[in-house]
This record gives C-alpha cells, structure tokens and sequence, in this order.
C-alpha cells in the first residue's frame, strides 16, 4: 500500500515537472509581452501594452495573420476530407497490400520537417509553384492529412459493423448510406480533425519558411524578427500564436470527448 501511494505520488510529480518544463518558457514569454523594458529582464520594469499597440499597427503582421488564417482554414477542409477518405477505405475494404497503404499514408508525420520541407520545396520549384499561397496549402495538407485519418479512424472503429449493411438492407444507396448513417456517426470525429489541423497548420514553421516565398505566415514573421535583433514584439506576436493554436486544440479535444461519451451514454 504504501508503495502504491509513493508510486502515484512520484508520478504526479513528474508530470507536473513535465507541464513546467514545457510551459515554463511559453509563459515567461507571455510575462515579458508586457513588460516596458526592450530586453527580459528580471526584476520587470513596468506593466505595458506598448507591444501589443505595435503590431496592431504594423501591416506586415496583419498581413501574416492574414495569411495564416487562409492556410489554416484551407489545411484543415483538405486534410480533414483526405483523411476521413483514407480512414473510411481502411474501414470498409480489405485488399492487398492494405498494411502497406497504411504506412504510407501515415508516413509525413514520421519523416524530419527539415527534409519534408527540401522535398516540397524542389517539387514545388520543378512545377514552378514555389513562394505561392497555396503552395503552403498543399504542403501543410500532407503534413496534417494523417492526423485527421487518425481520429476518424478511431472513431469508425466504435461503429457497428453491421450498421451500414443494415441501412442497405434497408433500400438506402451507398452515398445515402454515407450521409445519413457514416457521416453523423463520424461527426464529432470531422469537427475535432477541422480544429486539430488548423492548429498544426497556424504553428508549423519549418515548411511554410521553404516553401512561402513571400507569402509569410506568422511563424516565419516572427523568424524575421528574430534574426534581425532583439524586438518585444516577438513576445506579443508567440503569445497570439499560442493562445490560437491551444484554443483550437481543446476546442477539439473537449468536443470529440464530450460527443463520444455522449455516444456511449
């Protein structure tokens, strides 16, 4: 017994050593976004919102914000249908090589954004489609893609084997079948990858700084920044980011929870 209550106990401490060691730094960040000194320093100087001011008025950071907005919500309607697509073939055919498919549809998360981002960025520039919007599109769809089969594949799982057979039985066509039966069962699974995805999109940096030529998101704007001197507005710009990107991921997270238990209660 006492074992046990040491076991639990050093394991919550862990964990929250964990949460420190990840949050730590996004939350000194989000500190020093208000404060009036140019560089972090500890003791703080003074409460401001001067940084904040700054890129309200700075239209190269509307701009990215813009375009950010337009990747994401693109990415997550393309990886969304790719991945619901995928899962459903998982789901309702047996084939050759079917464990082959899977690993390769599952393949971009696993590969180094580094090469993936050298690889779009030489097809992209082979098709003469590098530094385009919609490059970022494409290039953050095959990114995110296995995310969203992955969720709707979790959630096809609970479905009944027998309940589209029984809507066929029934007169209902193939796609009557898949809009009426498959799709709402696989609703709250679709909602959680449309806000999953975005989230990953909005965030990523790595391919978007290859392949967007001058189309800059927010995560290669802040890079600029950086690389040019030390500038404040970097703290104000990464809070938004965060703030966005964890909104979008509990926004899934709590609805895909809450509509599955709504499921099986």
């Amino acid at each position: 017994m006492k074992n046990d209550f040491l076991l639990s106990w050093t394991l919550r401490g862990y964990t929250l050593l964990l949460f420190v060691f990840v949050f730590a730094p996004i939350l000194f960040s989000v500190v020093f976004s208000f404060n009036s000194a140019r560089f972090p320093t500890i003791p703080l100087e003074s409460f401001t919102l001067h940084w904040y001011e700054t890129i309200w008025a700075d239209p190269d950071v509307w701009t990215a914000i813009r375009n950010s907005i337009v990747v994401s919500s693109c990415t997550a309607v393309i990886a969304t249908v790719l991945g619901f697509c995928t899962a459903y073939t998982d789901y309702r055919y047996n084939f050759r090589f079917k464990s082959a498919y899977l690993a390769l549809v599952l393949l971009p998360p696993t590969i180094p954004l580094i090469i993936m981002a050298l690889a779009m960025l030489a097809w992209f520039s082979k098709i003469g489609a590098s530094g385009q919007l919609w490059s970022i599109i494409i290039a953050h769809s095959v990114l995110t893609a296995p995310f969203a089969m992955a969720i709707c594949r979790l959630r096809l799982n609970q479905m009944d084997k027998d309940l589209e057979s029984a809507a066929w039985n029934l007169g209902a066509s193939e796609w009557r079948a898949m809009r009426e039966v498959i799709i709402p069962f696989c609703k709250p699974s679709i909602i959680s990858s449309l806000f999953l995805t975005a989230a990953v999109s909005f965030d990523e940096f790595a391919i978007a700084w290859f392949v967007s030529g001058l189309n800059k998101t927010v995560p290669v704007l802040i890079l600029e920044i950086v690389q040019g001197n030390i500038d404040p507005q970097v703290n104000a710009i990464g809070t938004f980011v965060f703030l966005v990107s964890m909104t979008l991921v509990i926004i899934a997270q709590v609805f895909f929870t809450v509509r599955q238990s709504k499921t099986f209660s």
